[in-house]
């Protein structure tokens, strides 16, 4: 958050607010220009809202803030244009968390774009007699396999610990890193 930023200007001054009577009183003048070093980042933050609370705009310290607001967590060491991405598309991973199409997403956004591909045990089927055999495997599994130009340089830990976040906690999972694919 904001606070106290040396020099910054008031856009709404204190004293040119008062009456001309009181504008001649010296200690008075000097009080009031030390509250609006005090209140400037506050007044300038509430005149810039909309801008602070969108996450294409938003300062970067206020970025963590919203960041907070919609529950992500974006890596501090990540460029800022990925921290923006995280906080802006939050809403619509939440609503896809534990489906492929949000593992898939989450994944992306992760490695900047490398390809993912994603099978899984499961499946549905619909019959219209009893006793139809079930789609799948008994055991849940989720197999992962990420191209990444250089699958020596990816954190695999990281990307372990994404998995299993976002698939949900019966299934469990295979990291496959392959050569290829974007950046």
């Amino acid at each position: 958050m904001r606070t106290d930023v040396p020099g910054l200007p008031s856009p709404h001054p204190l004293a040119e607010l008062l009456p001309a009577v009181y504008l001649e009183h010296d200690f008075l003048t000097r009080f009031l220009a030390a509250l609006d070093e005090v209140l400037a980042p506050v007044l300038l933050s509430l005149d810039n809202l909309p801008a602070h609370l969108d996450p294409r705009t938003a300062p970067e310290d206020f970025l963590d803030w919203l960041a907070g607001w919609v529950a992500v967590e974006p890596r501090d060491d990540g460029p800022p244009e990925r921290r923006r991405a995280a906080v802006l598309g939050a809403v619509d991973r939440h609503r896809a968390r534990g489906t492929l199409r949000g593992l898939a997403e989450a994944l992306r956004l992760e490695t900047g774009g490398a390809r993912v591909r994603i099978t899984e045990s499961g499946g549905t089927v619909w019959s219209p007699t009893p006793g139809t055999p079930l789609p799948g495997t008994r055991r849940p599994w989720v197999t992962v396999r990420l191209e990444a130009p250089d699958p020596g340089r990816a954190d695999r830990a990281r990307l372990e610990e994404l998995i299993a976040a976002e698939v949900p906690a019966h299934v469990g999972f295979t990291l496959e890193l392959l050569p290829g694919g974007a950046p």
